[in-house]
């Protein structure tokens, strides 16, 4: 998905006080520079270290609503001299000044320090604890001490470890703190320059939770996930359901706050952060605390009985988790507001778990974010439209079907908010419109019970509601020994002839192939006319001939008479296939080009780089999607009689999707090799003077070499210009 959050609309001030224009960069970018995003114009090596600020400097805007205009980097503060030590400096990755004030000393409020991430390999790193991380918080501490009692908010992170701290300003009797300073962890930061934050109270309180940023959410869904996997023993899977659940009770907690006025029980209080006990050889551990996981595992006991109609959860579904770990979730989890944070940010999250987890064995490969966006883009589903994926995987096209309508609904309206509160209640709207349509027109099937259920409780994070999903051998349906086949049987929307639009990316390969006979009479004749599951030849005429049936057949030749025959007449179809299917000479992907030809009109296609499906899918295979309207009978009769139809077809050739092999980042560069930049726009609602201003921020990128936005752009030129020329528009 793209980085960018999705438009939201906002009013722009017309004389703000100051702005951190996006000028162009002084001169050219290397290869190991980047524009920092503070500052929107400097050039900076990018180094491990620089990558970590750069993240977190877009997260206290995004997050946390702070000025770019009240930060400084590598900020130099003093350091007194000691008992026989001279006087030194200390650069502070990023300092956070009182708004609209001088980047003085006096006016310092919060200090960054950031550390370049740890080399971990592909080992888990377990996460620290503060009291495991004591000389790193130190070191944060002792800046914090010599800035003086007005910094009173610290960060250290290197992007696996994360700590927030506070510094005291009176003791637990209520006295003014006044020499020896004291700090104490927190589980987040306030936003902006909200003064008034009451730190001792819980993280779940609506005035403090916010929503998240991209970057945030998917650093706090991987220490979870982490935490589980690296200290609780259990292996990546097992800690990835675990995980599931205790964010499945964070979920229902929001629902029910908002919804019905309950007090929140998602809740960590600052005395639960700090517990530790010792252990056997004297050693100081955090303890957890036994309330706090009490609350989450009863709210997962109330999961399982709202969501019991659906199926999702039995009695196998059990949170085992320790009193520690889930303490350390909630801890993470608490500040956010997922019902009001963007569903592309939450996708993204769950997504990089369930492709770190789940990947199968049954050419399950999952497809690229930016394959599946030029596929939804370019089908463009509507809001009374069923969209179906009969191989689902874990969800992708049926997500960004959601971020479509979302993306689509936010553009038409066109809001305008001046506060977040405005923002939260317009996103609330949103997701109960996501909501019902994902139970009326969205559905997705796969053979595969944990990606069906990955699919299902990622529909859920994004719309609070199940969904349809079902474990089902889609090649057999309406048959199949699978419980989800009678299941899916039951929605008339999903019959084969019923489908508005299919996009999937079937299993493909010979060494997977579909031998059983059941199935493959299904894929033979069936009123009157012949399927792909025949043995093929060509005579000595090069004329191609059908012989006996086949006892073997690779399935995405089979997916293919499928995803025809599940769409109705005139439903639209997006497919990943092999290259060779389209292009090999042999009888058999000659035979699967005639039933395309004689059954779809075919929209377009566009040939994928390797580099697709090696970076996330680990794949090295060329592919190409796809695009297919399903012809109506009047149309294919007219054909029998006037002959083929000419018309246009769209077809291009993707050569960069923004990655290289290794999934490094591919930028745009002129004829001399340089990088090229552009100025991007982003929308915040910032605190400023304890007032929410919504406001723009220009900053200067690198321009990513992907081609599949400038294909879906270049197909809406094309069947705009060309829709008067295609058969299925004679009527018209």
């Amino acid at each position: 998905m793209a980085d960018e959050q999705l438009g939201l609309g906002f009013s722009v001030p017309e004389e703000p006080k100051k702005r951190s224009e996006g000028a162009s960069p002084p001169r050219a970018l290397g290869d190991d520079e980047t524009i920092d995003y503070i500052t929107g114009r400097d050039i900076l090596k990018l180094t491990e270290a620089e990558k970590v600020r750069q993240h977190i400097a877009r997260v206290l805007v995004h997050q946390y609503g702070i000025n770019p205009d009240d930060m400084a980097r590598d900020h130099v503060i003093e350091i007194p001299a000691g008992e026989g030590t001279r006087k030194s400096r200390k650069k502070v990755s990023i300092a956070v000044f009182e708004p609209d004030k001088p980047h003085r000393l006096e006016y310092l409020r919060r200090i960054v320090i950031t550390k370049p991430r740890p080399r971990t390999g592909r080992t888990v790193t377990k996460i620290r604890t503060h009291e495991q991380a004591t000389k790193d918080i130190e070191e944060l501490q002792s800046l914090m001490s010599v800035v003086g009692p007005q910094c009173h908010l610290g960060l250290w992170t290197d992007d696996i470890d994360l700590y927030f701290v506070e510094r005291l300003k009176k003791d637990d009797e209520g006295r003014e703190i006044r020499f020896e300073p004291r700090f104490r962890p927190l589980p987040n930061w306030p936003r902006g320059d909200d003064t008034a934050f009451d730190a001792a109270r819980d993280a779940s309180s609506l005035a403090e939770i916010r929503r998240a940023d991209k970057y945030m959410l998917r650093f706090a869904f991987r220490r979870c996930h982490n935490y589980i996997h690296g200290n609780e023993g259990l292996p990546k899977d097992a800690a990835f359901w675990q995980f599931l659940y205790v964010l499945f009770a964070k979920i229902y907690d929001e629902r029910m706050v908002r919804e019905h006025g309950r007090e929140p029980r998602f809740r960590i209080d600052i005395e639960d952060l700090v517990r530790t006990e010792t252990t056997a050889t004297g050693a100081q551990r955090r303890a957890g605390s036994p309330e706090v996981a009490a609350r989450v595992k009863k709210l997962f006991h109330e999961v399982k009985d709202f969501y019991k109609k659906q199926g999702l959860f039995d009695h196998r579904d059990e949170l085992t988790l320790s009193v520690p770990a889930l303490t350390f979730i909630v801890g993470e989890l608490a500040p956010y507001d997922l019902g009001t944070t963007d569903i592309d940010a939450k996708g993204v999250a769950y997504q990089e778990l369930v492709g770190d987890n789940l990947r199968g064995d049954r050419g399950q490969y999952f497809t690229p974010n930016e394959a599946v966006k030029l596929v939804v883009d370019i089908l463009d589903p509507q809001e009374h439209e069923t969209v179906f994926d009969p191989c689902c995987g874990t969800g992708g096209f049926l997500r960004e079907t959601l971020n479509h309508l979302l993306r689509k609904w936010q553009k038409a309206e066109n809001g305008t908010f001046t506060n977040a509160q405005d923002l939260a209640r317009q996103m609330a709207d949103y997701r109960r419109r996501l909501a019902t349509y994902a139970d009326e027109h969205l559905f997705g099937a796969d053979f595969d019970p944990f990606l069906r259920r990955a699919t299902v409780m990622s529909l859920m994070t994004l719309t609070d509601t199940a969904g349809h999903a079902f474990q089902m051998d889609s090649l057999a349906f309406p048959d199949g020994h699978l419980p989800g086949n009678d299941e899916a049987y039951g929605f008339p929307q999903i019959r084969l002839g019923s489908v508005d639009v299919l996009m999937t990316n079937p299993p493909f390969g010979s060494d997977i192939p579909v031998s059983e006979d059941m199935i493959l009479n299904t894929f033979r004749q069936r009123g009157g006319q012949y399927g792909v599951a025949y043995t093929w030849a060509k005579n000595n005429e090069g004329e191609l001939t059908r012989g006996e049936g086949a006892t073997a057949v690779s399935p995405e030749r089979l997916f293919v008479q499928r995803a025809v025959e599940w769409v109705k007449p005139g439903g639209r179809i997006g497919i990943v296939l092999p290259n060779g299917i389209l292009s090999n000479p042999g009888p058999a992907d000659e035979a699967v080009r005639r039933f395309i030809l004689d059954q779809c009109w075919v929209l377009g296609s566009v040939e994928l780089p390797v580099e697709t499906f090696i970076a996330e899918a680990n794949v090295n295979i060329l592919t190409t999607l796809l695009f297919l309207r399903r012809k109506t009978d009047q149309e294919r009769q007219e054909e029998m009689e006037y002959g083929a139809a000419d018309y246009p077809v769209f077809m291009a050739v993707a050569e960069k999707v923004g990655v290289d092999r290794r999934g490094n980042k591919v930028y745009v560069r002129t004829p001399d090799g340089e990088v090229v930049t552009e100025e991007e726009v982003e929308r915040e609602i910032l605190r400023i003077g304890g007032v929410e201003v919504p406001r723009e921020i220009r900053r200067s990128v690198q321009k990513i070499d992907n081609d599949l936005p400038k294909i879906a752009e270049a197909y809406h030129k094309f069947a705009e210009r060309y829709q008067h020329e295609f058969p299925w528009n004679a009527g018209a």
